[in-house]
């Protein structure tokens, strides 16, 4: 059976938990700043009814209520703890057009303008106004200006980025014969003497609708206590990529159509499972390919056939990154979707030494599903799996025993930890709520404090690798956080 259900569904009122539970001055002054804007707008509003109505006057009130808004939002950057960067710079931008706008308007129709300015027209203009500015201060209510989170190690953090051309695979999601494309970005630990360090690798796999950035704070926590982490994009998977002719990809409909499939009841348990086989088909290549790559770099280069690299410095600094890569310790784990393709490939390829599962279906061990049942793998499961589940996950599973497919795989592998955190959802383990907690909540969260909840898990994660990629001692998970 599947519980594909738990992943989206959220019973609050997310608009409602946005404001309550979310109180940080950058989203507060988004609205702010809206109210101040409002002010100023129908602030003109009533003088041009009341006081000035004639259209000479209303061109430069216009003028003074644009310069105006802009020195307000010039102060507003001013205060504590808010910075200049994408949730404000469609607003700024908006409001430089308003002012040149109203400026040369000034310049060209002051001495000709005559008569009063009409009541419905300035009523318009108001609410157009108010309009434009409320949508371009969307990014702020959306952002929080997260930046990720503090690390525990010694190391500083740095970050590379490639796109891996796979020769081997047309990309299916095209019609044109182009070959698969598989965007890599490499996190790595800030230091001069790199053939002299010799770090274990881990993959990391966005979930469906995800982005190579969806746990920067646990790939940095990793880093920074001596680990080179690579987060891949799944082209038309994930949210948006880029490709090497610098085109934006976007999720694909077809794909974003059949994973709402999967949640409606008219959808046969033999239709999820022939969707969900082709999506890990895809996931799995997609990790294979960047393990392959990576390795047969380390002793061939970075051959151009397969690295696409913009700028000769950035492939110095690749190589530089590779050297320091120990093959022989690699570990897998992704989120939702990724994670279970994080658990296909830690049983198809031999090297893994240790997987984790941030709260996904492990899709790629069902093999058939007959009479009613689904058929799993006979053969244990080889390498050392945690799997971490929000909470109602968690009780599905349990409830559902034997017939779902986590359940069977943990009870049959050689090495498996389980947990879960009480009061998380699914989105709780990735960074969008501290980065967005709007769009986490409409997607799925929990009432677990955001911050914590990840915090704890990276630090269970940093642990679990340390032990089973670098030997250091022993780990505990408890049954619950």
């Amino acid at each position: 059976m599947h519980l594909t259900k738990q992943n989206i569904v959220n019973n609050k009122n997310p608009i409602y938990s946005y404001l309550i539970q979310r109180k940080e001055q950058v989203i507060i002054m988004g609205f702010v700043l809206l109210g101040l804007f409002v002010i100023v707008e129908i602030a003109l509003l009533i003088v041009t009814f009341v006081k000035q109505k004639e259209k000479v006057q209303w061109i430069r009130n216009r003028v003074v209520a644009r310069v105006g808004e802009m020195v307000l939002f010039a102060f507003t950057l001013l205060l504590p703890g808010v910075a200049w960067d994408l949730r404000f710079k469609m607003c700024f931008g908006v409001l430089l057009i308003r002012v040149v706008i109203a400026v040369i308007f000034y310049v060209l129709k002051n001495k000709k303008a005559s008569g009063c300015k009409s009541k419905v027209g300035t009523i318009l203009g108001t609410a157009g106004s108010i309009l434009v500015l409320a949508l371009s201060l969307i990014p702020s209510f959306l952002f929080t200006g997260y930046k990720g989170l503090e690390t525990t190690g010694t190391y500083q953090v740095k970050e590379v980025s490639a796109i891996l051309v796979d020769q081997s695979r047309t990309e299916t999601f095209e019609t044109d014969g182009s070959k698969r494309e598989v965007p890599v970005h490499i996190y790595y630990p800030d230091i001069e003497n790199a053939g002299e360090n010799s770090f274990p690798l881990v993959i990391f796999s966005h979930g469906a609708f995800g982005y190579y950035q969806s746990n920067v704070s646990t790939y940095m926590e990793l880093v920074s206590n001596g680990y080179v982490v690579i987060s891949l994009d799944h082209p038309y998977h994930s949210f948006f990529t880029e490709d090497t002719a610098g085109n934006l990809i976007t999720v694909n409909p077809n794909f974003l159509q059949e994973v709402m499939m999967t949640n409606e009841d008219s959808t046969t348990e033999e239709e999820i499972l022939k969707m969900s086989q082709k999506w890990i088909e895809i996931r799995t290549a997609d990790i294979n390919y960047v393990l392959n790559s990576v390795e047969m770099a380390k002793t061939e280069g970075c051959n151009s056939d397969v690295w696409f690299i913009k700028a000769e410095e950035t492939e110095k600094e690749i190589k530089k990154v590779l050297s320091m890569v120990d093959m022989d310790t690699i570990g897998l784990m992704g989120h939702s979707l990724g994670g279970a393709a994080s658990v296909t490939v830690g049983r198809e390829r031999e090297g893994i030494d240790a997987v984790i599962d941030l709260d996904g279906t492990m899709l790629g061990e069902e093999l058939g599903f007959e009479n009613g049942e689904y058929q799993f793998y006979e053969e244990s499961y080889p390498v050392p799996l945690l799997a971490i589940d929000n909470e109602e996950h968690y009780q599905l599973s349990s409830e559902a025993g034997k017939l779902y497919v986590n359940t069977v795989v943990l009870e049959n592998a050689v090495d498996s930890k389980r947990t879960y955190f009480a009061g998380s959802g699914h989105m709780n383990f990735t960074d969008l709520p501290l980065f967005s907690p709007i769009l986490a909540s409409l997607l799925g969260t929990g009432t677990i404090d955001e911050t914590e909840c990840i915090e704890t898990m990276n630090g269970i994660v940093l642990t679990y690798f340390n032990c089973y990629l670098k030997g250091d001692g022993e780990v505990t998970i408890q049954e619950s956080y």
